[in-house]
């Protein structure tokens, strides 16, 4: 039977070199890869180029990474809530690719699906389509873009079997599918780990195909990117 198991982060990871090119899953700060980012905090391994819908938060995700200088380009969309992400890319420190996250989405399902390229009107007379091939369709203009690949994919799912079949809760469906499929080596962590068999095969999101090692991730925290509150309203009469 098929056993895709190691037995955690670094076992994992151990062959990540520096200058790698990784996808990190997750959407705002829910289905973050935690322990394999925290291994490649360990590691220490440098000039990597991080594609990433955001570039986490300065104390969490892929911010950890950034404070440590270990990321050499930033692929992604959304990075209002990096400070240090901000510094570096003012500087000149940071090489950064923002991509409007419907564009971000399909490259790399592109990229998974084998798609060299696509046509998109998005970004189009932006700064986003500056030098990209312009084309007409039916009236409308559009801009070509390209797939994208990684060496590693780095994914996080609610269930996962030894097999590496996947299911994920919630908003954590959103990148850790698409970035599965679009990477060389895709390593994917677990909150519960269960036997061939346990997972209904109706509800699973990425099958085992695309997966080449799991593990059971350890102390995974539950955050709130953004906490708001209001006045209660009275019911007194």
């Amino acid at each position: 039977m098929i056993n895709k198991v190691v037995v955690n982060a670094q076992a994992a990871l151990s062959d990540v070199p520096d200058n790698a090119t990784i996808m990190l899953g997750g959407f705002g700060l829910c289905g973050i890869p935690e322990n394999s980012i925290a291994e490649l905090l360990r590691k220490g391994v440098k000039n990597l180029t991080c594609i990433s819908n955001n570039a986490g938060v300065d104390d969490f995700g892929i911010g950890l990474l950034l404070q440590t200088r270990q990321v050499r380009k930033m692929i992604s969309s959304y990075v209002g809530e990096n400070a240090e992400f901000e510094r570096q890319l003012l500087s000149g420190e940071l090489e950064v690719e923002l991509i409007p996250q419907g564009t971000l989405a399909e490259r790399i399902r592109a990229g998974g699906a084998g798609i060299p390229a696509f046509y998109t009107p998005a970004g189009y007379g932006t700064e986003v389509g500056a030098g990209k091939e312009a084309q007409e369709f039916d009236g409308k203009m559009y801009i070509r873009e390209s797939w994208l690949k990684a060496d590693f994919a780095l994914v996080k799912a609610w269930k996962g079997d030894t097999a590496g079949n996947l299911i994920y809760k919630g908003s954590a469906r959103n990148f850790n599918p698409i970035m599965a499929t679009a990477g060389k080596i895709t390593i994917a962590e677990v909150e519960e780990l269960v036997p061939v068999g346990e997972l209904d095969p109706n509800y699973i999101h990425t099958p085992g195909i695309y997966v080449q090692r799991i593990f059971q991730g350890q102390q995974y925290q539950k955050r709130i990117e953004q906490k708001t509150t209001r006045k209660a309203i009275s019911t007194t009469v």
